[in-house]
């Protein structure tokens, strides 16, 4: 009979351990879910010869997901400060994630030539702490 207890015992030990275990891993997916849902969406369009926003503003080490949207024909986006590169391309949004982790005054621009005016298509970051 102290065998089967011990079995009996035994059974309930791993059986609490894998709740616990399922539990936590439920937790931690449910955070990584509600921070990669935390990322703040900023809709962007750009046509000759305008961005819209021209100008953005940011906080450090907060993530960002750009949503730029062509009105009109291919165009680029070129955030060389970061290294964030995008073709925008007419009926398929392009989306470009920045987590900025310095502050300053940053340039995007299109670098896709979309016509005379081109070398004015540009935007500004502004990243504040």
């Amino acid at each position: 009979m102290g065998a089967n207890r011990r079995s009996w015992r035994n059974a309930v030990h791993v059986g609490v351990a894998v709740l616990l275990c399922s539990t936590l891993l439920a937790y931690i997916l449910s955070v990584s879910q509600t921070r990669s849902g935390a990322e703040q969406v900023i809709p962007m369009t750009v046509k000759r010869f305008e961005y819209r926003p021209r100008e953005v503003h940011l906080k450090q080490g907060v993530p960002v997901i750009f949503e730029i949207t062509s009105l009109d024909v291919p165009h680029g986006f070129n955030l060389p400060d970061f290294g964030v590169r995008a073709d925008v391309i007419p009926g398929r949004p392009a989306r470009v994630r920045l987590v900025p982790d310095r502050i300053g005054t940053f340039t995007f621009r299109c670098d896709v030539f979309c016509g005379g005016g081109h070398e004015e298509l540009d935007g500004t970051i502004v990243v504040t702490e």
